[in-house]
This record gives structure tokens, C-alpha cells and sequence, in this order.
């Protein structure tokens, strides 16, 4: 899978939206300087958020962008797809063409990954990133754990 920049500053631009989301609107200026994130990117990278429904903007003075669907009803893989971000660690976009117009060796390997990951990524929520986030900043060890390995449990001791 090849994530570039505009897949990690889209989720994180809407991770930073949903946590100053109930305020008002949020102007781009605002996220870009508390991300670091250019302003014309981000600009770019709304107008495609907008046009796939995910924020929506507020003209005129106090205008800014708000989110368009509660927290919950986000995944990451709709931020990252609405920015034309492929999740694709094939060679072929799934085409099967990857070796002389033929499906090569190990497609089938990258076109299993591209599933659990795209899977992973559908089921991770806005809301769960935030929850997550706002845990570690008031110094909760942690609320969600977004991977899916299980939790290693020791005997509690019992006194006598």
C-alpha cells in the first residue's frame, strides 16, 4: 500500500476538524497552524472532503468548515478514498496485468493485503481517533486500542 502525504493529511486535518468540531466553524487557517499542514493543501484537500460530503463549509465572517456526518459515521477509509488516495499494494491497481499483461506470482498476497488493510481502515471510526487522542492528552493510558491484537491478562492477586 503506497499512503502518501495527501492520505495522512486528510485524516489528519479531519482528526483535528472533529476534535474542534461543537465550537463553530473551523477555518483552514486554524488547522493549519496547530498541523503544520500548507494552507493552499489544505484547501485542496476540503474542496474534495466537501465534494464527497464529509465537511461541510460556512461562507462569510465566523465561516470556517464543519463536519458533515457525526464522528461515528466516518471511517478513515472514506477520508482517505475521498481524496483520491488508493489503498492498492499491487503493482496492477488489481488490474492482473502485473507481469508481461499476466497476473504475476504473489497478486494474490497484495490483493489480500489491500483487503485487511482496506478492512482495518473501514473499521476505525473519526470518532474512535479522537476519543483515542483526547485520552492520551488528559493522561488516560487508553480508552481504544485501534489494533486488533488481544489483550495479554495477568491472575489478579487474591488476598487472604
Amino acid at each position: 500500500m503506497r499512503l502518501t502525504t495527501k492520505g495522512r493529511f486528510a485524516v489528519t486535518a479531519m482528526m483535528d476538524l472533529a476534535m474542534h468540531n461543537g465550537s463553530g466553524p473551523v477555518t483552514l487557517a486554524e488547522i493549519s497552524g496547530r498541523q503544520k499542514i500548507s494552507l493552499s493543501y489544505l484547501e485542496q484537500l476540503f474542496g474534495k472532503l466537501r465534494r464527497h460530503r464529509l465537511v461541510d463549509s460556512v461562507r462569510g465572517p465566523g465561516g470556517g468548515y464543519c463536519l458533515a456526518k457525526e464522528t461515528e459515521n466516518v471511517t478513515v477509509a472514506e477520508i482517505i478514498l475521498a481524496v483520491d488516495e488508493p489503498i492498492d499494494a499491487t503493482q496492477c491497481a488489481g488490474k492482473e496485468n502485473c507481469r508481461d499483461e499476466q497476473k504475476c506470482l504473489t497478486h494474490d498476497l497484495w490483493a489480500t493485503l489491500n483487503q485487511r488493510i482496506f478492512g482495518y481502515l473501514e473499521s476505525v471510526t473519526l470518532r474512535q481517533l479522537v476519543e483515542s487522542q483526547k485520552a492520551k492528552e488528559s493522561g488516560v493510558t487508553q480508552v481504544h486500542d485501534m489494533r486488533e491484537a488481544p489483550v495479554k491478562r495477568t491472575p489478579s492477586a487474591v488476598s487472604a
